[in-house]
């Protein structure tokens, strides 16, 4: 039973070291893309493969993004207890499982279409350069919001070899999303930030411009899908979510303007959380009952 459970509690640092309970903040609107862009009708071998580019591509850009951050990590207070800082995952087991994890990715890409095998490449390059990006500019947070709204984008090119402009409007809706609680999130750094010269919204403009900013992103966002809605022809039961998710993001600044960081990770995982999967719920009641009505 020992090396069941050596091999059990491996698996759990792996799964620590890559946060894997935030695929929550992407893999909804993944899935909301492929119900859209099939009408409803999912084909279940797509799917699949759509899931596995996710998560892989994911699993490698945060594996890569711990070794790259790993010095930093290990002076900060507040990530020195991650896997790869106490030694629950070695450095070595890291970079193993950050390759398997991108050679994975490309594998799924080249099972989907030939254009999703050739910009495999391209978007492992944004994911893994975007670990570099606080060491070079603090429009960082838009970088990592590139990264995940590749996803919705990327179904597009899984299902029809091709981008649509539906698809672009909720990746770049999911990239100001993303961006504006980055921010947020990067405010627990703001002062290791400017120790250590690495660069953020909050390290280069202080808190309260910070939000400020991250409040523009999220009214941007619910513009940016509301315009997707427009252009899919979408329904009632879509605008119901969205109308749900933009209480969800005016919550979320409520809650840091009345309790300032104190309450963060409520802010952080809580709602966004919550965003994502009631806009998944809601988006995919709209496309089974009202898209497809005659």
């Amino acid at each position: 039973m020992e090396p069941v459970r050596t091999i059990g509690s491996k698996i759990l640092h792996f799964t620590e070291l890559v946060k894997f309970e935030h695929s929550v903040f992407a893999l909804p609107y993944v899935l909301m893309s492929l119900f859209l862009v099939f009408d409803g009708n999912v084909e279940m071998r797509t799917t699949l493969w759509v899931i596995a580019c996710m998560i892989s591509a994911r699993s490698a850009a945060m594996s890569f993004n711990r070794i790259a951050d790993f010095h930093f990590d290990r002076k900060n207070k507040r990530t020195s207890g991650r896997p790869l800082q106490t030694g629950k995952v070695k450095l070595a087991e890291a970079w193993v499982f950050t390759v398997i994890m991108a050679l994975a990715f490309v594998f799924s890409s080249w099972m989907l279409n030939m254009p999703s095998f050739i910009l495999s490449f391209v978007a492992l390059s944004v994911l893994f350069g975007y670990s570099f990006m606080k060491r070079l500019t603090w429009l960082s947070h838009w970088v990592l919001g590139i990264c995940l709204g590749l996803g919705p984008v990327g179904v597009w090119v899984a299902v029809r070899a091709d981008i649509e402009p539906v698809g672009i409007l909720l990746g770049a809706g999911v990239a100001l999303w993303v961006a504006g609680f980055d921010i947020i999130y990067a405010t627990q750094d703001q002062d290791f930030d400017r120790e250590e010269g690495l660069r953020s919204i909050p390290s280069r403009f202080g808190t309260g411009n910070a939000l400020i900013i991250s409040r523009f992103c999220h009214i941007v966002t619910v513009g940016m899908f509301l315009a997707a809605g427009f252009v899919s022809d979408m329904g009632p039961y879509y605008y119901t979510g969205l109308f749900c998710v933009t209480l969800c993001l005016f919550y979320e600044h409520l809650i840091l303007k009345k309790h300032g960081l104190s309450r963060i990770n409520e802010a952080f995982f809580t709602v966004n959380g919550a965003v994502s999967v009631l806009f998944f719920l809601f988006s995919v009641i709209d496309i089974l009952f009202y898209r497809r009505l005659p």
